[in-house]
C-alpha cells in the first residue's frame, strides 16, 4: 500500500496550514494511500510543544489520518527547543556562522532518523507544509538531505509536494524576523529531481523567483474548497443552543488562532457598534493565555462580554468527527464571517475562502495581500491603513449586510461563482492527479486516451467496445491496457456515465481526469501526458519494454481486435507511430449509392498510400511509443484567431505525426486495427462536406459542434453534389497523403516500393523539385500546420496530372483526373505556372489556397 507522509512546520493541531494538508491528503487517501501526519511539535520551538506527546489531538482529525512523528528525534544530542531558538536568533537573524558545524551535525542525525521513519512506513509521497519558513534551520536542511537520499535510493521522481503558506516577506516582516533580502541565513528552495514547489498565488511565486531565480519546478496552487452552502441539519442543529447563543440573533464568526497578530480586538470593537449581534471565536484559548485574558478584559470594558463566546477548537472545515462540531457547522449558523486581521501578517486568509465556499457573507480588513487573493469578491473591507479600528461607518456597512436579505443573496451568488472558478476543490484534484497520478499496473502496456466533451449519448457504446477487446479468440487481458477519459468541461452526464461504467466493470482500469482548457488538442495532450508520467512508475517494469499511448475518439466505435492488432503492428515494426484503418459502416449509407461511392474512393486511395508511406495519425485511432512521444515534445497546441479570439487549431494529430516523421522516426500502418467512424459529420453537415467547408474557411480550421439536434434524413447526393464532394475530398487527400510524406522524408523517393508507385521518372522529378523548394524555403520549418501546406500545395499543382495518373494506375480508373484549377491559374502562361502557383499558395491573407483544398478534408 502507498503511504503519504505529511509534515507541518506550524506545530499546532489545527491551522490553515494543517487544514490545507488535509484537503490535499484526502485526494490521496481516496486512492488508498495511508496518511501519516507529523504536526511539527519537534520542529517549531515557539509553540511550546517541543517533544510534547500527542494528547487528544487525534480527535480533531478524520479517521483516515494517523498522527505520527519522526522516530528518536528526542535522542539527538543538543537538539532541543533552546538550540532551535538560538539558531534562529544567532544565525538566521544575526548572521553569526559559529553554530554552523553544530547545525550540520544535528541536521545529519535528523536526516538519518527521517529516512529511517520513511523506510519503516514505506513512504511513497511526502507533503511538506511551510517548510521554507526558517523557524528551524537544522530541520529544514535535514529534510532536504532526507528527500535526496530517500528519493535516489528508491528511484522516485518528484515524490515531494512542498507548499509554502507563509514566507519571510509575508510573516512578521516588520521585525525582520528572518533577516533581510536575500535572506543569507535561510535555506532557500533548491532544484531537486524529487521536489515540486507550490506558492499560494502569483505574487508569492514571483517573490520566490526573485529570491531563487533558477528555481525550476514551482507552480501556483491556491487553497481549495468544496463550494456548497453550509446548512443547518440534524447533526449541527443544536450548535447555538450548546454554546448559549440565542437562535434569532445575528452571529459573527471568527475562526482563528488567539494570538495578538490576528487582531481579534477589532471584532470586539465592531461588536460594540452592533448591539444585537453575537460573536463566536473558534480558536485555542490556551495557545497564548495572556492574549485570551486581554481580550476578555477588553470585552468587559466594551460591555460586550455576555455576547462573546470563546468556543475553543472546532474540527476542520470539511471534516465530520463524531461528537464534535466543525468550522462548517459554525458557518451554517453564522450570519457573517469576520477576518479583521493584521495588515502584514496574513498570506491567504482561509476563513474568507471558507465563508465563500459555504455561502456565507464575510467582512475583512484590507490586509496586504487581500486584493491579490480576493480581488473582485464582494465584502465590506476595513481600510486599516486609514483607521485601525472599526468605526460607525464601517459598522453601518456591516449592519446593512446583516439585515438586507436581498443584498446578502447577491453577495453569496457572486462570491460562490467566483470561488468555484478560482479555488473550487477540482483545482487541487486535477493538479494532484497530474503530478501524482495513481499507480499503473506492472503488466500495462497501453493507455487508451479518450478526450470527451458532452458525449453522454455515445459514451456507453464507445466504452463497451473498449472494454470488449479481444486477442484472437479470447478476451484481451485487461491488465494489458487501461482507459484514460479526459473530461473537457462536459455539462451533461458524461463524467457520471464514465464513473458508473468504471464501477460496473472493475476488471478494466478507467481513470477520469479533467482538462480545463477547452479543445480536443488540449484534452488529448493532458491524457497522454498523464499516462506517460504514470507509465514510468510501473513496478518491476522491464526497462527495454515499449509502452504505448493510444488515441481514441469519443464518438467512434473500435473493432474487437483494434488494440491487439495495433500492439502487434507496433511490436513487429518497432515504429514510433501506428496508424489505424478507418471505415464507415456500409449499412448506414443504404439507399445513398452516390455518397457511398464518393466516400469509398477516398478510403481506397488512403489504403494504398497508408500502406506505402505509413500515413499520419488521426485522433480516431493511433498509437505512439512513449519515448517517441516525449522525444517529439508531446502533442503541440496551435492557436488561430477566429472572430478576434484565439482558438485551438484542430489538426494536433496530424501535426504530431509530422513532427515525428520530420524527426526521422518511422510510422507504420496497421490495416487490421480498425475504427468505425461516426457518420454524423457526413449526415449533419452534408452541405459543408460537399463544399469543402467542413472545418471552416480561409485557413481557419476550428472545432464545430456537429452533433445532431434531430434525426437525420438519409438522402443521397445528386450527381453534381457527389462530384463536388469527391473533388474536395481528393484535393485534400492528395497533398497530404502522396506529397507530404516525401516532402518530409525525401529519402523515401529512393525506396523501391515508392519508385514503383510513382514511376522512376516522376520519382526523380519530385526529388529534384522538393530539393529546390526546400532550399528556397530553407528558413521555414515544415513541421507547423500551415508551414507544410504551402510547399505541399505547390507540388500538387505542379505535378497534379502525374499524381492522378499514379492513383488511377494503383487504385482504379474511376479515380479520374485532377479537379479544375482555380480560375486565376487557368490562364497563367505555362512557362510562368510554377511562379504563380507560389503566389497563390502563399496568399495567407485571403486563404484562397486553403479554401481550394478543402480546409481539413472530408470523409
Amino acid at each position: 500500500m502507498s503511504v503519504l507522509w505529511g509534515v507541518s512546520f506550524d506545530a499546532t493541531p489545527l491551522s490553515g496550514v494543517v487544514v490545507e494538508f488535509l484537503k490535499t491528503a484526502h485526494r490521496f487517501a481516496a486512492r488508498g494511500h495511508r496518511v501519516h501526519l507529523d504536526l511539527g511539535y519537534d520542529i517549531k520551538a515557539d509553540k511550546g510543544a517541543f517533544f510534547r506527546p500527542y494528547r487528544d489531538e487525534a480527535q480533531l482529525f478524520p479517521e483516515w489520518v494517523s498522527l505520527d512523528r519522526v522516530d528518536g528525534v528526542e535522542g539527538i544530542r543538543g537538539y532541543d527547543r533552546e538550540f532551535v531558538e538560538r539558531v534562529l536568533r544567532d544565525v538566521v537573524q544575526g548572521g553569526d556562522e559559529t553554530l554552523r558545524p553544530e547545525i550540520d551535525r544535528v541536521a545529519g542525525e535528523l536526516a538519518d532518523r527521517i529516512v529511517a521513519t520513511w523506510e519503516r512506513l514505506g513512504v511513497t509521497v511526502v507533503m511538506v507544509e511551510n517548510g521554507t519558513l526558517p523557524e528551524n534551520l537544522a530541520y529544514t536542511e535535514a529534510l532536504y538531505t532526507a528527500i535526496d537520499r530517500y528519493g535516489a535510493r528508491h528511484r522516485l521522481g518528484r515524490f515531494v509536494f512542498w507548499r509554502d503558506h507563509d514566507l519571510m516577506w509575508q510573516s512578521e516582516p516588520g521585525i525582520a524576523k528572518y533577516g533581510t533580502f536575500p535572506y543569507p541565513g535561510v535555506p532557500a528552495p533548491r532544484n531537486s529531481p524529487h521536489i515540486h514547489y507550490f506558492a499560494l498565488h502569483e505574487q508569492a511565486k514571483a517573490r520566490t523567483l526573485d529570491w531563487v531565480p533558477g528555481l525550476a519546478n514551482i507552480d501556483v496552487l491556491p487553497n481549495s474548497f468544496a463550494i456548497a452552502p453550509a446548512r443547518v441539519d440534524e447533526r449541527n442543529a443544536a450548535f447555538r443552543r450548546d454554546h448559549g447563543i440565542p437562535e434569532d440573533v445575528p452571529l459573527l464568526a471568527r475562526i482563528t488562532r488567539i494570538i495578538p497578530q490576528k487582531r481579534i480586538d477589532r471584532d470586539l470593537h465592531l461588536l460594540a457598534l452592533l448591539p444585537d449581534a453575537w460573536l463566536f471565536v473558534a480558536g485555542d484559548v490556551d495557545e497564548t493565555p495572556t492574549e485570551h485574558a486581554r481580550l476578555v478584559e477588553l470585552a468587559e470594558d466594551l460591555g460586550v462580554r455576555e455576547r462573546v463566546v470563546f468556543g475553543g477548537w472546532l474540527t476542520p472545515y470539511d471534516t465530520a468527527v463524531p461528537g464534535r462540531y466543525s468550522v462548517r457547522d459554525l458557518l451554517a449558523h453564522a450570519t457573517v464571517v469576520s477576518f479583521l486581521t493584521s495588515y502584514d501578517y496574513e498570506s491567504y486568509g482561509n476563513p474568507v475562502s471558507e465563508a465563500i465556499a459555504s455561502g456565507t457573507p464575510y467582512i475583512t480588513s484590507g490586509y496586504e495581500l487581500y486584493d491579490v487573493v480576493y480581488g473582485r469578491f464582494l465584502a465590506p473591507v476595513l481600510d486599516i491603513r486609514v483607521r485601525d479600528l472599526p468605526d460607525a461607518a464601517f459598522a453601518r456597512e456591516v449592519a446593512e449586510l446583516i439585515t438586507d436579505e436581498g443584498k446578502r443573496a447577491e453577495v453569496v451568488r457572486v462570491n460562490s461563482e467566483l470561488g468555484q472558478a478560482r479555488f473550487g476543490a477540482r483545482v487541487v484534484d486535477d493538479l494532484v492527479d497530474r503530478l501524482y497520478p495513481p499507480p499503473m499496473g506492472a503488466a500495462t502496456r497501453l493507455s487508451v486516451v479518450l478526450p470527451v466533451y458532452n458525449e453522454a449519448a455515445n459514451l456507453p457504446e464507445v466504452l463497451r467496445t473498449l472494454h470488449d477487446q479481444r486477442d484472437g479468440d479470447a478476451p484481451l487481458d485487461k491488465s494489458r491496457y487501461e482507459v484514460v477519459l479526459v473530461d473537457n468541461n462536459s455539462t451533461d452526464d458524461t463524467v457520471a456515465i464514465a464513473q458508473a461504467f468504471a464501477a460496473a466493470h472493475p476488471d478494466l482500469a478507467l481513470h477520469v481526469i479533467h482538462e480545463p482548457e477547452q479543445g480536443v488538442s488540449c484534452a488529448r495532450r493532458a491524457g497522454m501526458d498523464f499516462a506517460a508520467a504514470r507509465s514510468r512508475n510501473r513496478p518491476d517494469g522491464d526497462p527495454g519494454e515499449r509502452f504505448y499511448l493510444v488515441s481514441a475518439d469519443a464518438d467512434c466505435r473500435v473493432d474487437p481486435h483494434w488494440l491487439s492488432e495495433l500492439l502487434d503492428a507496433m511490436e513487429t515494426s518497432k515504429a514510433a507511430i501506428g496508424v489505424c484503418d478507418y471505415y464507415y459502416n456500409a449499412e448506414h449509407f443504404t439507399g445513398r449509392p452516390r455518397l457511398w461511392d464518393a466516400i469509398q474512393k477516398t478510403l481506397r486511395c488512403r489504403a494504398v498510400t497508408f500502406a506505402l508511406f505509413g500515413g499520419f495519425p488521426d485522433g480516431k485511432g493511433f498509437a505512439v511509443e512513449r519515448d517517441a512521444y516525449e522525444r517529439a515534445g508531446g502533442i503541440e497546441i496551435f492557436y488561430q484567431l477566429q472572430d478576434g479570439k484565439f482558438v485551438n487549431h484542430l489538426s494536433d494529430d496530424w501535426d504530431f505525426g509530422i513532427k515525428v516523421a520530420n524527426g526521422g522516426d518511422p510510422i507504420t500502418y496497421a490495416p487490421r486495427s480498425r475504427v468505425e467512424i461516426n457518420p454524423r459529420r457526413v449526415d449533419h453537415a452534408i452541405d459543408e462536406v460537399i463544399a469543402g467547408r467542413a472545418y471552416g474557411s480561409d485557413g481557419i480550421i476550428v472545432m464545430r459542434d456537429i452533433r445532431p439536434s434531430a434525426p437525420s434524413e438519409p438522402t443521397d447526393l445528386t450527381e453534381a453534389e457527389a462530384q463536388q464532394a469527391w473533388e474536395f475530398s481528393i484535393k485534400d487527400f492528395t497533398p497530404k497523403n502522396t506529397i507530404l510524406p516525401v516532402l518530409l522524408t525525401p529519402a523515401l523517393l529512393e525506396d523501391d516500393a515508392v519508385i514503383a508507385f510513382f514511376g522512376p521518372d516522376l520519382a526523380a522529378r519530385l526529388a529534384r523539385r522538393i530539393a529546390e523548394i526546400r532550399h528556397e524555403m530553407r528558413v521555414v520549418d515544415f513541421t507547423p500546420i500551415h508551414a507544410y501546406k504551402t510547399p505541399s500545395y505547390r507540388l500538387y499543382f505542379e505535378f497534379a496530372d502525374d499524381l492522378f495518373a499514379c492513383l488511377r494506375r494503383h487504385v482504379g480508373e474511376d479515380i479520374g483526373y485532377p479537379p479544375p484549377l482555380p480560375p486565376c491559374l487557368a490562364e497563367v502562361p505555362a512557362e510562368r505556372f510554377a511562379e504563380f502557383v507560389r503566389y497563390y499558395c502563399e496568399d495567407r491573407e485571403s486563404g484562397e489556397a486553403h479554401n481550394y483544398f478543402g480546409n481539413g478534408g472530408v470523409f
